[in-house]
């Protein structure tokens, strides 16, 4: 399980560190030792490779026509296993980073079973909009106990 919010920096050679908490967390529960990246909606998600695994069967299983295909076109196809070097760092390829607009700083954010990397300026946005969204359902809030 993944939570937390982290700042971090893309190097010059486009390596982003993954918070130590997680990677113990992988290591610990599944023993994965590597991270499927993909695009998602405005940055980067990734996934332990074992909960990858059971994502590409279920896309894989879809019947042929445009979902399964669009779903092979911009989930499936853009993703990269990427390993962990000795510092704990993942080697995020050129074109998600162009895709996620990471440049520098970064937020790297936990989402219970997968990971997200964020532009710094792209997570401000989204959670202003996330803010705005759960202040307009109060009692769905106050249901949940927050």
């Amino acid at each position: 399980m993944f939570y937390g919010e982290f700042n971090n920096a893309v190097d010059l050679k486009g390596r982003a560190s993954i918070p130590a908490v997680f990677r113990e967390s992988m290591l610990n529960s599944t023993g994965d030792r590597s991270l499927f990246v993909t695009k998602s909606d405005r940055g980067l998600t990734a996934y332990p490779a074992s909960a990858w695994q059971e994502i590409f069967a279920k896309v894989k299983a879809l019947p042929p026509g445009p979902v399964r295909e669009a779903n092979l076109r911009t989930k499936i196809a853009p993703a990269k296993e990427c390993h962990f070097d000795r510092q704990g760092r993942i080697q995020i390829p050129q074109s998600l980073r162009e895709y996620a607009g990471l440049e520098k700083d970064i937020v790297v954010v936990g989402i219970i079973d997968k990971i997200e990397i964020w532009n710094l300026q792209r997570h401000l946005e989204a959670t202003a909009e996330s803010e705005s969204l759960l202040s307009e359902n109060k009692l769905t809030q106050a249901e949940l106990g927050f």
